[in-house]
């Protein structure tokens, strides 16, 4: 992995600038907006935020942050989930909760995800945070075809699918684990979201992992058939 800005680690990096038109939640009133978004929920027309249930890799997407405490004082990771397949396509890890933190998630993501050309009009659903609605952000997603839904300021509900990913980070590895360093820290999340990408079954894809069913969809296979031997 690579280092970007002050000191987030991620998988890929880009710096890219420019402003983001953002859709009012009344789907009526396209407006520019220049630094922090109103307090109130934005989505795209004919979306909800609490409409979770994507059809495929891909097309929406999840972001949030949480806090990794350790003996060195506290670590941000910011995460970016595909609700696809439950997947976590891209995080960083920061002594600083800003937008270069989200940003570096987002880079990874589009990188795992082969980049621009395979990700372009995929939803990416936030809260309302800062890190969400600065320029740096917002001009990313627009420069990789990205299109920004936020949930309404204060309903953890509308972003509930991350913070429920998030929560059980917390419950696995948080709460069972102390960490003596950030370097340690940052070397057992990497490793938890590695080990849950790959080996955590859910439900929603067939009691498959993420990568397993993202490889069951590959072969044409849906959510409900049993994994190929």
């Amino acid at each position: 992995m690579a280092k970007f800005g002050g000191g987030a680690v991620l998988g890929a990096g880009v710096v890219l600038t420019s402003s983001t038109p953002i859709v009012d939640v009344r789907g009526k009133t396209a407006v520019e907006v220049r630094g922090r978004v109103p307090a109130r929920a934005v989505v795209i027309p004919g979306t909800r935020p609490r409409d979770f249930p994507a059809g495929a890799v891909n097309q929406k997407w999840y972001g949030d942050g949480t806090e990794i405490v350790t003996d060195e004082g506290r670590l941000h990771l910011a995460s970016v989930l595909d609700m696809g397949s439950r997947r976590i396509v891209g995080f960083a890890l920061s002594d600083h909760h800003d937008a270069e933190l989200a940003h570096g998630a987002l880079a990874m993501a589009v990188a795992v995800r082969g980049g621009r050309e395979a990700i372009a009009g995929v939803i990416l659903h936030t809260d309302q945070g800062s890190e969400y609605t600065a320029r740096i952000f917002r001009a990313a997603c627009t420069r990789m075809g990205i299109v920004q839904s936020m949930g309404r300021v204060g309903s953890a509900l509308d972003n509930a699918v991350i913070e429920s990913w998030h929560s059980t980070l917390e419950f696995e590895l948080r709460r069972r684990e102390h960490f003596a360093t950030k370097a340690v820290a940052r070397a057992r999340v990497a490793a938890w979201i590695d080990e849950y990408n790959r080996d955590r079954k859910h439900s929603a894809c067939g009691m498959r992992s993420p990568i397993g069913y993202e490889q069951a969809l590959r072969a044409g296979q849906r959510p409900g058939q049993t994994p190929a031997a």
